[in-house]
């Protein structure tokens, strides 16, 4: 009896079945390999969209600035319909996650680690500020009398300062009651009443299913409504670039290019060596992260805030095997205590105005704004404009530096807010990742895939379908 044929590996082959046919007629061949799945379009993508938007305001803008400053409605509604949702996005996304939880003790733990790596990394965007401020000093040779400069252009940003002291922050954190903290937007106090509500679900146990598959519907709602929101992001990227160009124009930016040029490759490289040497610690590229978040990337760009993608980020932080309950911790949290652009911009804002007006800071000078804008920069939500108030909130304490000088900056502020709410996301986005995977929360294989992109199709012919 015939050996049935075998391959190489003495797996056995099904040998090929032979039909007869009567004379003429066709036998059909082996089954042709299944086409590959067809790309997308470009111009489907999200990103693209987003990118031409931006390139057509920043057009508009130049060229024809009246119009381009008619256009911010179109920014600010898209930014409003994205912080609509917000409040609800992070309250359910962190009950759930606390609910699931089976050791609380867990929680604590998390926090602590997250406060940690938040501390750590901000401290150290200080310093990086401060030291290029030193190397680079943008601001030597401009002499500006402060008695020249005129105060009231920066008031509103010192009246705000006011109110951003340690003490009334740490208040504000508790909300006068729950609907207030969703009415007001509060992320801080919207974050605390879901910790203490999934606290109280994981303490009450199988009696909460109930309420666990309502809010994990909800959940669900939420996040398909987020999908549906981002289609309209080319729109808003478009209206706030377009009356950001309109309103200040290239030319303030020239003005101050050396201000500007170095906090953006400062910037840069913070994200490049120190967070890309901490991503490559824990296993993964800073830079396909960044291609992952491509498209979060762009609508910051566009619209100045990086509150726009927060919702979004959550998503994806989920979907790269994040934990849910380290995501829904640490991202919000991280929003208002992981600002590492920020804390770049203000030592380095703080120490270019102190050179332009010719103001020498001694070793304890510098000292003194670092331990300030330490305790300043936490609590600046992640919004436009939050940088130079937390800034006119450091230069107070700091008398050496006149508060009057920030009008030197006014009109570049709107360029430099863009690089740090991109520079802060990104560091949010490593925080959550890094923490996920400290607390044996982040799913490996999830991540790679997600960092991978998505397969390349196979092509018949080619030596994977061949194998097949």
């Amino acid at each position: 009896m015939a050996r049935k044929p075998t391959t190489s590996a003495g797996v056995r082959k099904r040998a090929p079945t032979v039909t007869k046919v009567a004379p003429g007629v066709a036998v059909p061949g082996p089954a042709a390999p299944l086409p590959p799945p067809a790309r997308k379009p470009i111009w489907t993508h999200l990103y693209f969209q987003v990118l031409v938007a931006i390139s057509l305001g920043a057009l508009i803008g130049h060229f024809w600035p009246v119009f381009g400053e008619s256009l911010k409605p179109l920014g600010d509604a898209f930014i409003r319909l994205v912080k609509m949702i917000i409040a609800p996005v992070i309250f359910l996304t962190v009950a759930t996650g606390i609910a699931h939880l089976r050791d609380l003790g867990k929680l604590g733990k998390v926090v602590g680690k997250a406060f940690a790596y938040f501390l750590t990394f901000s401290t150290l965007a200080l310093v990086v500020g401060l030291i290029v401020a030193n190397v680079v000093r943008p601001g030597a040779g401009m002499n500006v009398d402060p008695a020249t400069l005129d105060p009231a252009a920066v008031e509103t940003y010192v009246a705000k300062a006011h109110d951003t002291d340690i003490v009334a922050f740490l208040m504000n954190i508790i909300p006068e009651t729950v609907v207030g903290a969703f009415a007001g937007g509060e992320i801080l106090q919207v974050l605390f009443f879901a910790i203490l509500f999934g606290i109280s679900l994981a303490v009450i146990g199988e009696r909460a299913q109930p309420v666990m598959t309502v809010l994990e519907s909800v959940s669900e709602a939420f996040f398909k409504l987020v999908a549906i929101l981002m289609k309209a992001a080319p729109i808003g990227a478009f209206g706030a670039f377009a009356f950001t160009i309109g309103r200040y124009g290239i030319e303030s930016v020239i003005n101050l290019a050396a201000l500007v040029a170095t906090f953006y490759l400062t910037s840069a490289l913070f994200v490049v060596v120190v967070l890309g040497a901490v991503a490559r610690f824990n296993g993964f590229s800073i830079f396909k992260l960044i291609r992952y978040l491509k498209e979060e990337l762009l609508l910051v760009l566009g619209t100045s805030s990086s509150e726009a993608a927060l919702p979004s980020l959550i998503e994806k932080m989920g979907r790269a095997g994040c934990d849910r309950s380290v995501v829904g911790l640490v991202v919000p949290t991280g929003y208002s205590f992981n600002l590492d652009g920020t804390n770049i911009y203000m030592t380095l804002a703080a120490l270019f105005i102190a050179q332009a007006c010719g103001v020498e800071l001694s070793l304890g000078d510098q000292l003194l704004l670092l331990a300030v804008a330490m305790l300043s920069s936490k609590g600046a939500a992640g919004v436009t404009g939050a940088g130079f108030i937390t800034l006119a909130a450091t230069l107070a304490v700091v008398p050496s530096v006149p508060v009057a000088g920030m009008a030197l900056i006014l009109g570049v502020d709107r360029f430099m807010s863009e690089c740090r709410a991109l520079t802060n996301f990104i560091g949010n986005a490593v925080a959550t990742i890094v923490v996920a995977k400290w607390e044996n929360g982040l799913d490996r294989e999830a991540l790679n895939m997600a960092l991978a992109g998505p397969p390349t199709p196979v092509v018949a012919g080619s030596r994977e379908a061949d194998d097949d």
